[in-house]
């Protein structure tokens, strides 16, 4: 297996791989230069960020300055709004529904490391997965963490920390995130 196969299935991989320090450098230029347009330049500025996030669908919107990893494994929706100051870091798959929003400062962690100290120091790392589900809205400053669920309808308070898995149609805020309402979509 390759480092980026590893990687991509979850395993322990080296982030120093020479394939994915070029894909990961490919990517800085993009985001650079999405970064540095102006808002008068919006054409051009889409055009970018579906470079970045190619497989997105229609109505992709990011307000400056985005950053990623990769961006070829964030695997994102139609009508996904990503307001200023947005971070997701990619070495695993991110999923993202239909119709979600994401708050300024929004960070999503796939990237992890182990917690046994002689591995962590081996300069290898890992990724888990994450899912968002349709119609989910993340509020200002919000962590998603390693392999975390969210279900449908979701929406996630400002600051919080979501550090596992939670179902459909509820709020959930906090350090860590608990659930704090459900949501009546009847």
């Amino acid at each position: 297996m390759t480092e980026k196969d590893k990687m991509l299935a979850g395993e322990m991989y080296s982030p120093a791989d020479p394939e994915l320090a070029k894909e990961r450098h490919q990517v800085r230029l993009l985001f650079h230069k999405f970064n540095s347009l102006s808002e008068l330049d919006l054409e051009e500025r889409q055009q970018v960020l579906k470079k970045i996030i190619p497989n997105s669908g229609e109505n992709l919107f990011a307000e400056p300055p985005f950053y990623c990893d990769y961006g070829s494994n964030i695997k994102a929706g139609k009508n996904l709004f990503m307001n200023f100051n947005c971070c997701i870091l990619d070495v695993a798959e991110v999923t993202i529904g239909d119709n979600c929003m994401f708050a300024p400062n929004v960070q999503i962690y796939t990237a992890t490391h182990p917690l046994e100290f002689k591995a962590r120091n081996s300069g290898k790392e890992l990724g888990k997965a994450i899912s968002i589900g349709h119609n989910v809205w993340i509020g200002g400053n919000a962590t998603i963490c390693p392999g975390v669920s969210l279900g449908d309808n979701v929406v996630v308070g400002s600051g919080a920390v979501v550090t596992k898995s939670f179902p459909d149609n509820v709020v959930i805020a906090g350090n860590p995130a608990k659930i704090i309402k459900t949501i009546d979509n009847g």
